[in-house]
């Protein structure tokens, strides 16, 4: 009997109240909460009409510690899923620790008021967790947490040393709107617009925004225009596994994306520091949120598919190799299963998975802060085939990055 907490009911929330509800024999009772209660309760109906399973809702207010510990007191569950805003990573963690839960997120916990999203944060929960024999999984999503998982399988399977990685996501589908974001605007926007980074010798390599860009080829789509971004993962996956000589992300943008994202820069709309606008202090990038079309509106009608995976070149018995593994997932069939768009579906799934081995499998549960490639990579690989985002792979195969 497991009770699992899900916070947060937006695009990431649907699917992964979805997919728990469709693995009830694990997540035996549910509950979805967030500060919009009828978000919830109409997620919770779509679900009991698609899957015959009926989940409970509450309202709670993420930011509010007190809340959140009365919440999870009078529901009892054993784990809580955090897919709300990364700015409440903390509150939560403070909220499990302080009522015996263990916690388990997607993305990095960032300061509001500061566009600067790093692990430091969450990592100084180490002790705290580790005394109350309590575990928190940082960033079980897809990137950040797949291309960990596969990072670590590649480590243990494939490599010797791993020289160079390229984590590469291509998001080929259209949703037939001007100008929309696939997760949440205002953290989507936040990070795109930072200054690029990557690990290279040693040392971080800081780049203007989206100055380094080129085509690559993903599986069943073909070339499209990427650009390197700085990502969470890297973080974390340059200190586990020190061999890494350069670690890059890549992400793709169409043009209109770009000439749309240059034109709001240019106004002022991507500032997150705030304005007077009739006698109130506004923050431009909320009120640009507010106006632009929802992610988990998108679903209906979203074609196309998406393309995430993991470059590698090192050595395996003396001997260069190269490795490249990867999922495509389309969006007209996440939102059939789930009534959600592929970005969605990409995050949530592995969020249930990750979950689902804490409850299940001893070696993911431990007291403790983690990320996903310190723990064994091996189970999750084989729930990523079970569940709806199967992998692919190329050994020995040319990559298409210079090294």
């Amino acid at each position: 009997m497991s009770k699992v907490l899900i916070i947060g009911a937006g695009g990431v929330g649907t699917v992964v109240a979805h997919k728990c509800a469709i693995n009830s024999s694990v997540f035996t009772e549910i509950m979805l909460a967030s500060r919009t209660k009828s978000k919830c309760d109409k997620i919770a109906a779509d679900i009991e009409e698609m899957h015959g399973v009926k989940i409970a809702t509450a309202q709670v207010d993420a930011d509010n510690v007190p809340e959140l510990v009365n919440l999870i007191r009078s529901f009892g569950p054993k784990l809580v899923i955090n897919v709300a805003l990364p700015y409440q990573d903390l509150t939560i963690m403070d909220a499990c620790l302080e009522t015996g839960v263990h916690y388990l997120d997607t993305a990095n916990y960032e300061p509001k008021d500061v566009a600067k999203f790093e692990y430091s944060w969450q990592w100084a929960y180490q002790d705290r967790f580790k005394e109350a024999g309590l575990m928190a999984l940082l960033g079980c999503g897809f990137d950040p947490g797949v291309t960990q998982v596969y990072t670590a399988y590649a480590a243990k399977h494939h490599f010797d040393e791993m020289h160079y990685l390229d984590i590469v996501d291509c998001n080929a589908g259209d949703h037939g709107k001007a100008f929309a974001t696939n997760f949440n605007p205002e953290i989507n926007i936040r990070e795109i617009t930072q200054p690029g980074r990557y690990w290279e010798n040693g040392e971080w390599v800081e780049i203007p925004p989206m100055s380094i860009h080129k085509p690559i080829e993903y599986p069943n789509i073909g070339p499209r225009e990427s650009y390197v971004l700085y990502h969470e993962e890297l973080e974390s996956l340059v200190k586990n596994f020190p061999t890494l000589k350069r670690a890059r992300f890549w992400m793709t943008f169409g043009q209109q994306y770009i000439t749309h994202l240059q034109v709001l820069q240019n106004v002022g709309m991507t500032s997150i520091v705030p304005i007077q606008f009739q006698g109130q202090d506004i923050v431009p990038l909320e009120f640009l949120k507010a106006v632009l079309p929802a992610p988990d509106s998108l679903g209906e009608n979203y074609t196309g598919e998406t393309s995430i995976g993991c470059q590698i070149k090192g050595i395996k018995d003396g001997k260069e190799k190269t490795y490249y593994v990867w999922n495509n997932c389309s969006h007209a069939e996440a939102y059939k299963e789930v009534k959600s768009q592929a970005v969605s579906y990409t995050t949530g799934v592995p969020a249930m998975i990750g979950a689902m081995l804490m409850l299940t499998n001893e070696e993911w549960l431990k007291p403790g802060v983690f990320n996903v490639e310190e723990l064994n990579p091996d189970p999750f690989m084989d729930l990523l085939n079970k569940h709806g985002l199967p992998w692919n792979e190329k050994v020995n195969v040319e990559l298409p990055h210079e090294y």
